[in-house]
Formats: C-alpha cells, sequence, structure tokens
C-alpha cells in the first residue's frame, strides 16, 4: 500500500479556479527522492480529491547543496510556475515574513539565536491577532532556543529572550487575564499538547532523532518513540 506524507497543505475556503492549493515541502537533509515524491503526493492529492483544481507546490531548503543534482525527469516542472523553491541562506535579511523566520531560527548558528529569536517574539507579539495561534508561535519560538542551547535552564533562556519583560506588556497581562476566564495562564504559554504531538512526525521527518525531538518539544521521549512506530 502506498503511503504519503505532506509537510503542509494550504486549502482555500472556496473551490474555484482562481484558488490555489498550496504544498509545502521543508527539506533540511539530502534526499534524491524529494522530487519523485512530492510530485507523486500532489497528482496522487489531486486525483482523489479534485483534478481541476488549481496548485503550487513550496520546496524549502536551508541550502541550495541539499537540493538534488539530477533534476532532469521534472526540470519542466521546476522550471514553471508552479514550483518555488526557497533556499534560506539566500534570503535577503529584509524579509520579514514570521514563517520564515521561524525556519530560519531553526538553521541559525548559536550566536545569532538570541537576537533573531527576540525579533521573531515582538514580530509573533505584534501581528498575530488570534491568541492561542499567538501563544503557541512564542512556544515554538522559546522551545527552538532551548534545544539550542541545552546547557542552559529555562529561567536562563527567559533572561536571555527578555521573557520576563514580555510578561509585564499589555499583550501579556490581557492575556492573563483571559487565560484566568477560561483556566490557567501557563497551560497556554507553555502550548498545547496537541500542538506538540502533531509537530513530532515533521522533525523526525527532517532527520531529528528520537531523542532530539523529545529534547525540543519538550515530551517524554516514550511517547515520542511510540508516536513515531505507529
Amino acid at each position: 500500500m502506498l503511503y504519503f506524507r505532506i509537510d503542509g497543505l494550504f486549502i482555500p475556503k472556496a473551490s474555484t479556479l482562481s484558488q490555489k492549493l498550496y504544498f509545502i515541502e521543508v527539506q533540511f537533509q539530502k534526499n534524491n527522492y524529494i522530487y519523485s515524491n512530492l510530485f507523486s503526493e500532489i497528482f496522487l492529492y489531486l486525483d482523489k480529491n479534485d483534478p481541476f483544481q488549481n496548485w503550487q507546490a513550496v520546496v524549502i531548503y536551508p541550502k541550495k547543496s541539499l537540493e538534488p543534482t539530477q533534476l532532469t525527469p521534472y526540470q519542466e516542472l521546476l522550471n514553471s510556475d508552479k514550483v518555488i523553491r526557497i533556499y534560506l541562506d539566500e534570503l535577503s535579511p529584509d524579509i520579514s515574513s514570521l514563517g520564515l523566520g521561524i525556519i530560519q531560527l531553526v538553521v541559525s548558528q548559536s550566536p545569532e539565536v538570541p537576537q533573531k529569536a527576540k525579533q521573531l517574539l515582538n514580530q509573533a507579539t505584534e501581528e498575530l491577532t488570534d491568541e492561542p495561534t499567538r501563544q503557541n508561535v512564542l512556544n515554538l519560538i522559546e522551545t527552538i532556543v532551548i534545544y539550542k542551547f541545552p546547557e542552559k535552564s529555562r529561567e536562563e533562556i527567559e533572561e536571555m529572550l527578555g521573557l520576563n519583560d514580555l510578561k509585564q506588556t499589555r499583550f501579556y497581562q490581557e492575556a492573563r487575564d483571559e487565560g484566568k476566564a477560561e483556566g490557567k495562564l501557563e497551560g497556554k504559554i507553555e502550548g498545547k499538547l496537541e500542538a506538540k504531538l502533531e509537530l513530532v512526525p515533521a522533525l523526525t521527518k527532517q532527520g531529528f532523532t528520537i531523542e532530539q525531538t523529545a529534547s525540543l518539544l519538550q515530551l517524554d521521549i516514550e511517547l515520542v518513540r511510540k508516536l513515531v512506530s505507529s
């Protein structure tokens, strides 16, 4: 039985020819089969759902050297507007996309991490209006930093990122008030368990070991192992 897994799929609210499906593939390790797998996933999805739906694929690499060298069978598609290839190390520092910034943070060298993480925390606080989404993004940024500095305690990480200052902002105070109405604020700040569990397959697919994934997401290693094996 064939089994395919897509890193990300964005489906338009209204399925029309003018609206596109976006297939996202994040590739942080060498894989000579990435395009055969990706296009198989795309066309299988279209065949099983809507063969007439417009689409576009976005492939994200940390650097161009990780892209396969044998591209002949896929060159026409890769040269068309159906596929966008992004190399994070070639992006202009002026690009301010929050999502791309978080991906860049994952591949950043340790000396660059604190300043980049602070910028992303501020950006997420200002740009995201949906509170659960905002809380999860803040938690994800902090978790990436924790993975980058495993020798530091959580308190040291919070001090490094200025999270104590963040907790004094109007945003945090409002979130605390809403948290009181709904239950526990700290549970929101730490991130929902379900959101962390959803990240496990994506991280292991990109080459993170079970131990690294458990450490990054602050999950029990046996739980991660069971999720991967299932």
